[in-house]
């Protein structure tokens, strides 16, 4: 069996805190995410985007920043609306989610943006 890496995450460390699995990777640049928005529209998903308080971020609560984008299919707009919630909540976290219809669940979900410190 390979040996098994313990990430020092902790509830009590803020700082140490991982959200889904690209938490685990480096911060992802402007290309990755942006191939990461088009994989979502490709697949049909309603992309949201979605921010909160690092001390918050490991609760299942996050607040949505205007209504998820039903329909949206343009890449740019969609990275505008990130950006733009990144701007007026720069202290927070901010993830990229995508609904699957037919599912009825997430199809995808990442932390794009994170807050200042929590690299």
């Amino acid at each position: 069996m390979s040996d098994v890496i313990d990430y020092a995450s902790r509830l009590t460390d803020a700082h140490s805190r991982k959200f889904e699995t690209f938490s685990y990777l480096p911060r992802m640049t402007a290309e990755q995410i942006r191939r990461q928005v088009e994989y979502i529209v490709s697949k049909g998903w309603n992309p949201a985007i979605e921010h909160s308080e690092p001390e918050e971020a490991s609760g299942a609560y996050w607040y949505m920043w205007k209504l998820p984008m039903f329909g949206e299919t343009n890449v740019d707009q969609i990275l505008n609306e990130a950006q733009l919630c990144h701007n007026q909540n720069p202290n927070n976290h901010v993830r990229l989610v995508g609904y699957d219809n037919f599912k009825q669940s997430q199809g995808a979900s990442m932390v794009i943006y994170r807050a200042p410190g929590f690299e």
